[in-house]
């Protein structure tokens, strides 16, 4: 496979993005490794930080914490897209590249968080709708049949909340790179990121698969393979980006 070139200038660009093949995804993890292993300790020191703020978040405020957790996730993702740039640049990664977000191109990052949020937030409320609704129809019948229509609402929550979460993740997959790294407008960085993973659909699945499976692996070692793991997909992300669209 060709190996992945950062283009410095803005001939390569192109906000329509690319079409690659479907084995491109394993290439993506390569460059992801590679970027973990140019600076293991710091890597993990982010990923331990965000991760505390993360929890911290979710426990502290339950539900209004985990959306503000994923509001700033959009910030720090592309302070660490940041750092992955400047490792594949011959520079450094640092601590502080964790809230470059808050630093750079700061107001498109926050529309976005605002517009992922929103998302997030239909997402949530759809499966909440549907589910809650078919448990209280349930109640209300009582006996096997209640129970039934309780169990097949919530199925169909969760369903239709799968439904709703494949689109907004495929819109949100690029958009921090091209807000921080082209000062794309947000929306339009959610438009386009869409449609390049819409026209990837192959690699996209390949790719999910093998997350699947990492995951897995991640999680056996009491949830320690994650440290490794989410700096790996950090720089996997810049090189799908870089890839598509450089």
């Amino acid at each position: 496979m060709s190996e992945v070139s950062v283009s410095t200038g803005s001939g390569g660009f192109t906000l329509d993005g690319r079409v690659v093949d479907a084995g491109r995804p394993v290439e993506w993890l390569k460059r992801g490794w590679e970027a973990f292993t140019k600076n293991p300790g710091v890597w993990i020191a982010v990923t331990l930080i965000a991760g505390v703020i993360m929890i911290i978040l979710a426990v502290a405020l339950h539900v209004i914490g985990q959306l503000v957790a994923q509001f700033l996730g959009i910030l720090f993702v592309a302070g660490l897209l940041l750092g992955a740039k400047s490792l594949a640049e011959g520079g450094e990664l640092r601590v502080d590249h964790l809230f470059a977000g808050f630093k750079q191109n700061t107001n498109n990052l926050l529309v976005l968080g605002v517009f992922y949020l929103v998302g997030c937030a239909v997402v949530i409320g759809a499966m909440f709708l549907i589910g809650g609704g078919a448990a209280v129809s349930g109640a209300m019948v009582g006996h096997m049949a209640g129970a039934g229509l309780a169990l097949g609402g919530m199925l169909l929550g969760f369903l239709v909340g799968l439904a709703l979460t494949v689109p907004l993740a495929m819109a949100i997959w690029f958009a921090p790179a091209l807000v921080v790294f082209r000062n794309v407008a947000p929306l339009d960085a959610m438009k386009s990121s869409f449609n390049v993973c819409l026209k990837n659909l192959v690699p996209f699945l390949v790719y999910g698969v093998i997350l699947f499976v990492l995951f897995f692996v991640a999680a056996i070692p009491f949830g320690l393979g994650f440290l490794v793991l989410m700096p790996v997909l950090v720089g996997a992300q810049y090189a799908s980006y870089v890839d598509l669209y450089e």
